[in-house]
């Protein structure tokens, strides 16, 4: 698939060499693609988004409340974050991001949604390493500690078992989970990304701390295979 790339950003990070890249792919009339690699793996690309929305949508419309107070961990791209701040209902958006480079992508404008959501004023975008806040007991706004919220939406990992590092795991484990929970309003939502199918010891340590989880199997369109590709999205509520 004949491509015109341009790099636009390079750093080098604790977690390898960050790469931010524009291409036009010609094969699909010369759409305008942003990709992002770590290292030998690709992190993200703009033109599959549509499981990062659905993040947004499922885990927000399983939450039990109006007015919603919502974590993103992971800024990526945006489409997490841009989705929920459409999202009805949405008074505040958090989101955590351990690389500093990431959120000087928004600030800079160098990514499409960036002016969008450096603009809202609902928005705050908070260098941190998301895992260390959720087993704190602070929480995730460390301008106001202890706060709730209405809902966390995850996407940095790959998936609970394929990490981008090893000390992620704890999180994904009972004890874990339990600490998020606790930084959840009653009826409060997590929701996680994964680009597996759903794992069933997961779906079971989700069960044992909420009340109630659901897989969602989200299939999108993949021109570079010629098919559908799938991913899920891990709904699970807090009594």
């Amino acid at each position: 698939m004949n491509s015109d790339f341009t790099e636009l950003d390079y750093r080098q990070t604790p977690l390898g060499e960050l790469i931010l890249r524009r291409r036009r792919v010609h094969a699909l009339n010369g759409l305008e693609v942003f990709e992002v690699k770590l290292g030998d793996a690709f992190l993200m690309s703009s033109l599959f988004h549509e499981v990062e929305v659905a993040l947004a949508n499922l885990g927000l419309a399983a939450a039990e409340a109006p007015d919603l107070d919502v974590v993103v961990g992971g800024l990526g791209l945006g489409y997490t974050a841009l989705a929920a701040l459409k999202y009805p209902g949405v008074r505040s958006l958090l989101v955590v991001e351990t690389l500093e480079e990431v959120i000087g992508w928004h600030r800079r404008g160098l990514v499409p949604l960036g002016p969008q959501l450096t603009a809202d004023p609902r928005s705050r975008l908070v260098l941190g390493d998301f895992f260390a806040l959720a087993a704190s007991g602070q929480g995730f706004d460390q301008e106001q500690p202890e706060r709730l919220f209405h809902a966390v939406l995850l996407d940095i990992d790959h998936s609970p078992k394929n990490l981008l590092h090893p000390r992620h795991g704890a999180f994904y484990e009972v004890a874990g989970l339990r600490r998020c929970a606790a930084q959840l309003h009653p009826g409060g939502v997590f929701a996680l990304w994964s680009d597996d199918p759903p794992d069933e010891d997961f779906i079971t340590a989700l069960n044992t701390v909420f009340a109630a989880t659901t897989a969602h199997i989200v299939r999108f369109p993949n021109p570079l295979l010629g098919g559908d590709s799938a991913s899920t999205v891990y709904v699970a509520c807090k009594a």
